[in-house]
């Protein structure tokens, strides 16, 4: 498996990172044995990047990573290393209250996740979007101090700006931005990746494939369960997802040509931006991961660049990759 560095001040990574999420939450349901095998699978293939968040499915999902990792080998549990984003208030109903930011609720959802997920440190950390109400220093500053005290090992942020990265980075060393990144999300490259590079941050890339958008397996007729966040995303309603969906036929054509999937030259897309990008493939199955592993074996030249570029130009996707009233979450400067 190749490896990347995770900024500056990270670790060494695979290039491909495992995102746990759809195991537990949001995207239909899931079968618990299926995802242990996958992830048994993804440390078997050398993936070292383990992603989640303390809120996905109140918790389920740190478990199942946790009952994962005790029943892997020893030796494949110990390459581990587990990404986690905490922050989002949730109730018992599901629903979404903010987030929460303060130190004393840094260190609160710390305990709780080194708990579930059976470690004595979490490998990068990171509050998944920003509190209005707290100054990023504080937020960071309450991480570095799990740092000296060895809970934590590195200083993650989420789907933030560029100023909010530099003030972040000016408190505590900061290994990587996780922030969504594909084909039909590149908002980054303007001012954040920019930012990131300068600063010696890594970025690690969610949504690669956009939830399965681009992936070449979505259909226009496909049904989702009102807990599907897909039912409420602008970009998988209507007129929006016929259009992105010629995208994805247009992908297609040069996918065949190179003799790969669309789900692999997407991915592939993504890691040849640049060698401090590590995608994080959301696979739930080993059939999925595989195909996601079949990327690293594709090679892109500088034709092949153009033709994707032209059949798919940046902002060519219709519709907000979040409803509106997630949009105001993402990319905060405070």
């Amino acid at each position: 498996m190749q490896t990347r560095p995770l900024g500056t001040t990270g670790p060494q990574v695979s290039a491909l990172g495992l995102g746990c999420m759809g195991m537990s939450a949001l995207y239909g349901e899931a079968d618990r044995a299926e995802s242990i095998a996958t992830i048994h699978a993804a440390l078997e293939a050398g993936v070292t990047l383990l992603d989640t968040g303390d809120f996905y499915a109140m918790g389920h999902n740190e478990m199942l990573i946790g009952e994962a990792l005790r029943a892997a080998p020893a030796a494949l549990r110990e390459q581990a290393l587990t990404s986690v984003k905490f922050g989002a208030l949730r109730d018992p109903d599901g629903g979404w209250s903010g987030y929460d930011g303060r130190p004393a609720a840094v260190r609160n959802f710390a305990a709780y996740s080194l708990q579930r997920l059976g470690v004595d440190h979490i490998d990068v950390y990171r509050i998944a979007r920003l509190d209005p109400n707290v100054p990023i220093e504080e937020t960071v500053g309450a991480i570095a101090e799990l740092v000296e005290k060895g809970h934590v090992r590195h200083i993650g942020l989420s789907e933030v700006g560029a100023d909010t990265i530099r003030r972040a980075a000016a408190t505590a060393p900061i290994a990587d931005l996780q922030i969504e990144y594909s084909l039909i999300s590149r908002g980054i490259e303007d001012e954040v990746l920019p930012t990131t590079r300068e600063l010696g941050i890594g970025i690690t890339a969610y949504g690669v494939l956009s939830r399965g958008l681009i992936s070449g397996h979505f259909t226009a007729d496909r049904q989702l369960a009102p807990t599907d966040f897909r039912s409420m995303s602008p970009r998988f309603q209507g007129e929006n997802l016929q259009h992105n969906l010629s995208l994805v036929e247009a992908l297609r054509k040069i996918a065949e040509q190179k003799g790969v999937s669309v789900a692999q030259i997407a991915i592939a897309w993504v890691l040849s931006r640049g060698e401090d990008i590590v995608p994080l493939v959301g696979a739930r199955t080993r059939e999925r991961l595989t195909e996601a592993l079949g990327a690293l074996d594709v090679t892109l030249d500088d034709a092949d660049l153009a033709a994707i570029e032209q059949a798919v130009p940046a902002d060519a996707a219709a519709g907000d990759r979040y409803p509106a009233a997630q949009m105001s979450h993402l990319g905060t400067d405070r």
